[in-house]
């Protein structure tokens, strides 16, 4: 087996070592990955959403081609295709798309808070697709937590119960996200972390083609070069380079520290609102953010540690991005 066909051996060998580099890579990606919904939001004043959450995806997908082919990785077989499709439905269509048409009409920080779900989501979706049996404070932490979002967003929606379309969009993004990166967690264990990703954007990329393209016939891209920078962030950096610090930070581990410094990702991502767009920090937006990344944070937290050490290590759920 070549060393660049598979993470499976190599991935071994660094597990056991406890580095600080590990913790600033990991650091880097979820930095990278944090300013996903700020640019998405600019890049949505400009260029039309279908665009945005097609086009990104086509041209990462040209990035990983290319990848794939320098580095000659195997090809999946049998069975993992479909694993590699659940995961591009998950992360390279759903989630990108979701949050696109999303952030057309509510603010970046309002989306950090809901999409801040997304951890204790991906944990869920790890125990069901693993059949782990957590223990009950588990499924009481996540569920909380869905509550959290669901009151943050009634109450800015105007009551309770109500919720905007937006926030049915963005709940939608969480759930695709967590199911692709769940599945992504246990295939990378097979094809490598990065290559899976680069599998994905692959395979979905003749369905995105064909939606970027039929959007820019309906609308014709016309955007400032600031909104046009956004997109090229989106398409290099969120949906392709930052899974390379992302997943070499968990790869050289600990994966179960390294993982947690993803629930910094909401704070920054709201800093990065206020930054670069201008938004005002409410305190209702501060309480539910904090409500929702403590509710994640505990999820996590009770999803790892009745783990056995052996399987800890290569533990799939600690393989989730806010991202992409």
């Amino acid at each position: 087996m070549r060393d660049n066909s598979s993470a499976t051996v190599s991935v071994r060998t660094v597990l056991s070592r406890s580095s600080p580099a590990g913790l600033w890579l990991g650091f880097l990606g979820v930095a990278a990955f944090s300013l996903t919904v700020p640019f998405t939001k600019m890049a949505v004043t400009g260029l039309a959403p279908l665009f945005i959450g097609s086009g990104r995806a086509v041209v990462a997908a040209v990035l990983a081609s290319a990848a794939l082919a320098l580095t000659r990785q195997v090809l999946p077989c049998g069975t993992q295709w479909f694993r590699v499709a659940v995961v591009a439905a998950g992360v390279v269509i759903g989630f990108p798309l979701l949050t696109s048409f999303a952030l057309t009409s509510t603010a970046a920080s309002h989306g950090a808070v809901v999409i801040a779900l997304l951890p204790a989501a991906t944990a869920a979706a790890a125990v069901i697709r693993g059949r782990e049996r957590p223990p009950a404070a588990f499924w009481l932490v996540t569920a909380v937590g869905a509550l959290a979002v669901t009151a943050f967003a009634s109450a800015q929606s105007g009551g309770l119960g109500v919720l905007h379309w937006a926030d049915l969009l963005l709940l939608g993004s969480v759930v695709a996200a967590a199911v692709g990166y769940a599945e992504g967690g246990l295939l990378a264990r097979e094809l490598g972390s990065w290559q899976t990703i680069s599998w994905a954007l692959v395979l979905a990329s003749p369905l995105m083609l064909v939606l970027a393209a039929a959007s820019a016939a309906q609308q014709p891209p016309s955007a400032t070069p600031a909104q046009w920078a956004a997109f090229g962030y989106l398409a290099v950096v969120s949906m392709f380079l930052g899974f390379f610090a992302w997943y070499r930070g968990l790869a050289i581990g600990p994966i179960a520290r390294v993982s947690q410094i993803q629930l910094v990702q909401p704070v920054l991502t709201i800093c990065w609102a206020a930054l670069l767009l201008g938004e005002t920090l409410a305190w209702s937006t501060v309480l539910g953010g904090l409500a929702v990344i403590l509710c994640a944070a505990a999820a996590v937290r009770v999803r790892l540690k009745p783990a056995p050490a052996p399987s800890s290590e290569l533990d799939p759920a600690p393989l989730q991005t806010l991202k992409d």
